[in-house]
């Protein structure tokens, strides 16, 4: 039984399979993801896939009538299979795709957000700090020197869990990729995440070391990098697009503006955007429209003066009671424009992971930038990613090699993500 479970490991780690796959692992597959087949009395196949990324889920995409095939009977297998493959690049199954992205970078940044063992730079040998315990007991290997570069030493999960579990220290850099890299760990669920990459490929260090490696996220292995800086492309496709991203928040004048260095830029990946804030960035046309308004919330802010540690956090982001009866007369009339900016759904209802601030409102940020950098406005981007192109391809693979080795059109691992660790249910916007 243990030889043919390592043999089984060595055959779905190949990176393709020999033979092509069966239409039933295909169709499995797009059943797993939400896709719905019926046989009807047609001569023809009758797609509507619907646009899913403006659902708020599968179960809303379904309420919809979303994700239907109406099938001839009978199918020739020939015509089977290029209908399946057909819909596994159809836009509907990306979308669907990324509703199970979502649900893994929640369950991921949860679990980064629950480790108090993970904190943000402080005292540290380098730029990765993994404690007393060193990084080769928590599962990770040095590859560049002042602890510039790691890569998984002990196996894929078990480094994850360095980050879940463990006593690391990072900046939020690294905290972007870990996340990055842990959803990719809950989407495919362990022994998966173990399988479909190399070590090299789940490299983590400075952005501009990783370019040097086999990095699936910024190196060689991100062979089909997907650019949409200010979300137009993104925006117009719909809420679903948005999950797992990365992106920034970074200082809009010149370095000579910054106060507080270790606040230049929070870097974030996406975990959640309600309906209303997914039509503002469609009618706004992305996210450039929120850079005006960000400077026009900092404008306002230079005309009421700071008194107390978290100021603005604390007068924007929670609406302190006590500090908001302290302001003046002027103040107030200040204070209710810089509100009736951040009532716009973008900032309430765009959810955002950063370590190691964890989950919350892109609103929190820039309201609490204005106290850490009170002299330059800051904007947001997102950052090139392979979530629908390489990163698809690399799960949607696994799938399928797992069903064709197999013959089952099962999934390749239970799809509650990780194995062993408790999470706590993730919220959602709607």
């Amino acid at each position: 039984m243990r030889a043919v479970a390592s043999l089984l490991g060595v055959l779905l780690a190949m990176p393709a399979i020999a033979a092509p796959v069966p239409a039933d692992c295909m169709q499995g597959l797009l059943e797993r993801l939400g896709w719905r087949f019926t046989d009807a009395s047609i001569s023809t196949p009758v797609v509507h896939g619907g646009p899913v990324c403006t659902r708020a889920d599968l179960q809303d995409a379904h309420a919809h009538g979303d994700l239907q095939v109406a099938l001839p009977s009978p199918l020739g297998a020939p015509a089977r299979a290029a209908l399946m493959q057909q819909l596994l690049d159809d836009p509907a199954t990306l979308c669907a795709y990324a509703m199970r992205v979502g649900d893994a970078a929640r369950q991921a940044a949860h679990a980064l957000e629950d480790n108090a063992g993970y904190r943000f730079s402080g005292l540290q040998l380098g730029w990765i700090g993994f404690g007393l315990r060193g990084a080769a007991e928590q599962g990770w290997e040095r590859t560049r020197s002042f602890g510039r570069g790691y890569q998984p030493l002990t196996g894929n999960s078990n480094a994850i869990d360095a980050f879940y579990q463990g006593t690391v220290r990072s900046e939020c850099g690294v905290g972007r990729q870990v996340a990055q890299l842990a959803t990719q760990r809950e989407l495919h669920g362990d022994a998966g995440f173990d399988q479909a990459f190399t070590a090299g490929e789940l490299s983590i260090g400075t952005f501009v070391g990783l370019h040097d490696t086999d990095s699936i996220l910024l190196g060689r292995q991100a062979t089909e990098p997907f650019a949409d800086g200010k979300a137009v492309r993104t925006s117009a496709m719909g809420r679903q697009a948005f999950m797992g991203a990365p992106g920034y928040i970074t200082h809009a004048f010149g370095r000579d503006t910054l106060d507080d260095l270790n606040n230049q830029a929070e870097n974030f990946i996406v975990v959640d955007v309600g309906a209303e804030a997914a039509e503002a960035l469609r009618v706004h046309g992305g996210l450039g429209g929120y850079d005006e308004r960000n400077q026009a919330l900092w404008a306002l802010s230079r005309q009421v003066p700071r008194r107390g540690v978290r100021f603005f956090e604390r007068l924007l982001a929670e609406r302190d009671p006590s500090l908001r009866a302290s302001l003046t007369g002027e103040e107030a009339a200040l204070v209710a424009r810089m509100d009736a900016l951040l009532d716009d759904p973008f900032y309430r209802q765009f959810l955002i992971f950063v370590h190691p601030r964890g989950i919350k409102p892109i609103g929190f940020h820039i309201a609490r930038l204005l106290d850490r950098n009170p002299r330059t406005p800051f904007t947001v981007e997102l950052t090139m990613h392979t979530l629908h192109t390489t990163l698809y391809r690399r799960w949607q693979q696994a799938q399928l090699r797992h069903c064709a080795v197999t013959g089952m059109p099962g999934s390749l691992t239970s799809d509650s993500g990780s194995q062993g660790v408790p999470r706590p249910g993730p919220p959602t916007q709607r």
